[in-house]
């Protein structure tokens, strides 16, 4: 699942490729000191391959206590430093190519302006060579993982107040391009903070042994239970106001069977975020199901572990996909109107807007609606997600369907209508 190569050094910048800009640009350029559109760095790098992302060797060394700290610090900070920007760029000419009608629509110019920004600060940073300029550099990786948390609700605002003004491949293929950029470089700032913090520490040798963020023997039936601790330690207020009477009933039990001793190489936040957003939406269909019952019905997570393959099914009896503006399962991943009419709710609009002032962390406390989601350490355990895992705010399943084929997997919904999923 995670891919290491030999390669040390981000790859040079293509020669300079003119591109024509459209002229509403001109608009969101005016307020920034430098000329955007003369800038041969920017447009070279978007106009280049975006490479894969990869770990080194030196930073493993350095995880690990058997190689020289400065060195490989330093060679994953530069690394950090000269990729982050590059694919800033691609997602700035993604901007840029929107129809005009689409970038007047409200958070997306807060989006482009974000995102330059960060590439003028990022583009300006000097080689980090020791661990005295590696802990500044934290300090401002920090500082842009906080400034960017408005993104994506504002992203998500604006293209959903577009939808009716683009085609929904084309919407979707622009939000899943957004989103997928914006998950890869919180890995590498996320794994590069995680790296540092454990320098003179031998973390494969913890209970939990990682590199980094990459968790190498995740449990996957402890991270199953964690997140059932988490959703059932909820007050039923914070679901739909017809589950406040079940608060004597409970939440369903959750069942888990299979191959319970399956180990694997994962990030373990990604893995979580999955899980909560597939038992709290199996657990709230359950209890609008089965309103008048004395005991729910369970909730089943069957875990199946081949030679190149790690599976994970939960079932539920909440009756199905009942939404009659909703034909098929896979449209819940939607971001267009007309594949999920949801997409334009006063209510969702109005949460994405509340989302977009306030700005977000992605925490799994925020998606159980408290500070339960802190592990025992007092991190936030998803901190590397990147997006707005919030009630009616709409990005749960979407965001889920991103994490599980991020790295080669996939999320199936399947509907039985009258039974559940």
């Amino acid at each position: 699942m995670v891919l290491f190569v030999d390669s040390l050094h981000a790859p040079s910048p293509p020669p300079f490729t003119s591109i024509k800009i459209a002229k509403w640009t001109s608009m969101l350029q005016s307020k920034h000191t430098g000329s955007l559109f003369d800038s041969s760095y920017m447009t070279s790098l978007a106009a280049g391959p975006l490479p894969l992302i990869h770990t080194m060797p030196g930073v493993l060394w350095t995880a690990n206590g058997r190689g020289p700290v400065d060195q490989g610090t330093a060679r994953s900070a530069n690394y950090v430093r000269t990729e982050i920007p590059v694919r800033i760029a691609h997602r700035i000419r993604d901007l840029q190519a929107l129809p005009y009608v689409v970038v007047t629509q409200e958070g997306v110019a807060k989006v482009y302006d974000l995102y330059w920004t960060a590439f003028e600060k990022f583009r300006h940073l000097p080689k980090i060579t020791n661990l005295s300029e590696n802990e500044a550099f934290c300090e401002f990786l920090e500082n842009i993982l906080a400034e960017h948390a408005p993104v994506i609700p504002s992203l998500s605002l604006g293209l959903s107040l577009a939808s009716p003004h683009l085609p929904p491949d084309a919407l979707d293929s622009f939000m899943h391009r957004m989103l997928v950029s914006r998950i890869s470089r919180r890995v590498l700032a996320e794994h590069h903070l995680a790296l540092t913090k454990s320098l003179g520490k031998n973390s494969l040798e913890a209970q939990d042994p990682h590199v980094g963020i990459i968790y190498t023997a995740l449990n996957l039936k402890t991270s199953i239970d964690k997140c059932v601790k988490l959703l059932q330690n909820r007050p039923h207020s914070n679901e739909d106001s017809m589950e406040e009477n079940r608060s004597d009933t409970g939440w369903p039990e959750v069942i888990v069977d299979g191959h319970l001793d399956t180990k694997f190489s994962y990030i373990r936040e990604h893995l979580e975020y999955i899980l909560i957003e597939l038992l709290k939406n199996a657990m709230r269909a359950t209890g609008l199901r089965h309103q008048d019952a004395v005991t729910l019905p369970p909730i089943r997570a069957t875990i199946v572990a081949g030679e190149n393959h790690v599976g994970v099914r939960i079932s539920d009896q909440g009756g199905g996909l009942s939404l009659a503006s909703i034909q098929s399962p896979s449209d819940l991943f939607s971001f267009s109107h007309v594949r999920n009419a949801t997409r334009m709710d006063d209510d969702r609009l109005g949460a994405l807007r509340t989302a977009s002032s306030r700005g977000v962390k992605a925490t799994v406390a925020e998606q159980v609606g408290g500070e339960t989601g802190r592990c025992h350490e007092g991190k936030d355990l998803e901190r590397e997600a990147g997006i707005v895992p919030h009630q009616q705010i709409g990005l749960g399943l979407p965001m889920s369907n991103i994490f599980a084929t991020y790295f080669g997997g996939s999320l199936e919904l399947v509907s039985l209508d009258g039974w559940g999923e």
